[in-house]
C-alpha cells in the first residue's frame, strides 16, 4: 500500500505541532539505549482463493502529470491484490488484544479491523461479540475515538481532497478508494500498543476499519508523522523475510525487531535520500524509504542501464524505494527493458508467448528452478559497494496454474513512475531502517532461523 497516499504527505506535515514527544514507546528504566522487542514475522498469501498476480502496495488509479503517470491523491492498496504479505502480530489495547497486521514500510496510517459498531463506541460500551481476528474497542480502557474537531480531521490544504470527514456521530471518519473502485473506511481512533506491563506506547492515532471481511490490518511504517514508527518514536526497526515455501501447511517464520537488532554488526548500510518539505514533485513519494540504486547484474553481466533511471528526475520519476508492502519488484521502462532483453537472450525460446502476469511479461511454463539456473543470479548494486544478491533459485515466482514469472514487473503498467524493491527480493535478508541515522542496512541471513 505508497506514492500511494501522496495526499498524506501534504496533509500530515501540517500536524507536526499536534503530536509532541509524549507519544513514544516507554522503555524500562535505564534500558532505553538497548530497547529491543522481537516478534515473529510470517510471509503468506492473503487471498488463497484468487489467482495471485503481480500487484503491489502501489497499484493505483493514475492520471498523467507532465506527460508521466502518477498516482492519484487517494491511492491505496487494492484488496487482496498481492500474492504475499509480511504479517506481524502485535498486542493492542488495555488489556492487549493480539492483532495481525501487514508490515508496510510504504504506508503511513496504521489501521486495525474493528467490529463494525465498535469504532463509534466508547470504552464503556457494552461488550460486543466479535471474531477473534477483529479488535473489540469495548474491551479496552485506553481506546478513544477522534472527534471531528481533532486537528487530524480538519482540512489544512485546500488543493487536495482529504480522506476524512465527519460522520453522523460527529466522529472523524476516513475513507480510501482502492484502485479497483472498492472502498475502505472507518473511524480514526487513539489506542495503545501494550507490549508488556512495563512497555507500551501512549495512545497513537490509528484507523479502526469497519469492513471486517479482511482479517489483517496495516502497520504503516514510512517516515510520515502519523506512521507507527514516527508516532512511537522508534529509532530503528528491522525484519528478516523468511523464504517462501510451497509445502502445504508449512509457514516459515522470520523476525521483526522494534529497536536494536543483535545481528546488526554485520549489516551493510546505504544512505537514504531525503526530500525537504519545499521540494514537492508530482511523481515523488517523499515519505518512502528512497535509496541510491547504481545498477543491475544478471549472471555476472552488468546491464546497460543509465544511473539516471534509478534517480528521481525533476518530476520525481525514477525514485527507487525499499518497500516491505510490495510483493514483487518493479522497474521503470528504461531499466525493465534491459532486464527483459537479457532474460530473452538467455532463455528467450522458453518464454510463454503473449502471456502477461500482471505487470510482468517474462513468464514461463515448466520448471522454475531449471529456468532460474539458466538465467543465473541477479544482483542489485547500491552505492558504497552494497549489494543485494537474488540467487537463481528465487528468480521466478509461481503466479498461477504452473506459470512462473520473473519476480520483476513493469512499473509503468501500474501507473507508477518509480523503482520499487519488494519483499520477494528481500527473502533471507535482514533489512534495517535506521531512522536516527537516515540509512537502510542489509545483511544476509537464514531468516527462518534469524532471531
Amino acid at each position: 500500500m505508497a506514492l500511494k497516499n501522496m495526499l498524506f504527505f501534504f496533509f500530515f506535515l501540517t500536524l507536526f505541532l499536534s503530536f509532541s514527544s509524549q507519544e513514544t514507546i516507554k522503555a524500562p528504566t535505564n534500558k532505553s539505549d538497548n530497547f529491543s522487542l522481537l516478534f515473529p514475522l510470517t510471509s503468506r498469501s492473503l487471498s488463497p482463493q484468487t489467482s495471485p498476480k503481480f500487484y503491489s502496495s502501489f497499484v493505483s488509479q493514475a492520471k498523467p502529470v507532465g506527460g508521466k503517470n502518477v498516482s492519484s491523491a487517494l491511492n491505496y492498496r487494492t484488496k487482496f491484490s498481492y500474492t504475499m504479505a509480511l504479517i506481524v502480530s502485535l498486542p493492542i489495547g488495555t488489556p492487549p488484544q493480539t492483532q495481525e497486521m501487514v508490515l508496510d514500510t510504504g504506508s503511513q496510517l496504521s489501521w486495525i479491523q474493528c467490529h463494525k459498531k465498535a469504532a463509534a463506541a466508547s470504552a464503556s460500551t457494552k461488550k460486543l461479540s466479535t471474531p477473534s481476528t477483529s479488535f473489540d474497542p469495548s474491551l479496552s480502557s485506553s481506546f478513544s475515538v477522534l472527534p471531528c474537531n481533532h486537528p487530524v480531521c480538519k482540512p489544512r490544504v485546500a488543493d487536495f481532497t482529504l480522506p476524512t470527514d465527519c460522520d453522523e456521530n460527529r466522529l472523524c471518519h476516513y475513507s480510501y478508494f482502492y484502485a479497483d473502485g472498492t472502498l475502505a473506511e472507518g473511524n480514526l481512533v487513539r489506542e495503545k500498543f501494550t507490549f508488556s506491563p512495563s512497555q507500551s506506547t501512549l495512545p497513537l492515532v490509528l484507523g479502526c476499519a469497519k469492513d471486517s471481511s479482511d482479517d489483517q490490518g496495516i502497520l504503516g511504517m514510512n517516515v510520515g508523522r502519523l506512521s507507527f514508527a514516527s508516532q512511537a518514536k522508534v529509532s530503528k526497526f528491522s525484519y528478516c523475510v523468511p523464504p517462501r515455501s510451497s509445502r502445504v501447511g508449512f509457514t516459515p517464520t522470520g523476525s521483526f525487531y522494534l529497536g536494536e537488532n543483535p545481528n546488526s554488526a554485520g549489516f551493510q548500510y546505504v544512505n537514504l535520500l531525503t526530500f525537504p518539505q519545499s521540494q514537492r514533485m508530482p511523481n515523488l513519494d517523499p515519505l518512502a524509504y528512497t535509496v541510491v540504486l547504481q545498477g543491475i547484474r544478471i549472471n555476472g553481466k552488468k546491464l546497460n542501464i543509465p544511473v539516471s533511471a534509478f534517480r528521481p528526475d525533476a518530476s520525481g520519476s525514477g525514485q527507487t524505494i525499499v518497500d516491505s508492502g510490495s510483493d514483487f519488484t518493479y522497474l521503470v521502462d528504461e531499466a525493465y527493458n534491459q532486464v527483459k532483453a537479457e532474460v530473452v537472450r538467455l532463455v528467450g525460446p522458453k518464454l510463454k508467448k503473449g502471456y502477461v502476469g500482471g505487470a510482468s511479461d517474462m513468464c514461463f511454463d515448466g520448471n522454475a528452478l531449471e529456468i532460474g539456473r539458466l538465467i543465473g543470479d541477479m544482483v542489485l548494486e547500491f552505492d558504497k559497494g552494497v549489494e543485494i544478491v537474488i540467487p537463481k533459485e528465487r528468480m521466478l515466482a509461481n503466479v498461477e496454474g504452473g506459470v512462473n514469472c520473473v519476480g520483476i514487473g513493469r512499473s509503468d503498467m501500474l501507473g507508477i513512475p518509480s523503482n520499487i524493491i519488494g519483499n520477494f527480493h528481500q527473502q533471507n535478508l535482514w533489512v534495517e531502517y535506521d531512522l536516527t541515522n537516515k540509512r537502510v542496512g542489509f545483511g544476509k541471513a537464514d531468516c527462518s532461523r534469524s532471531a
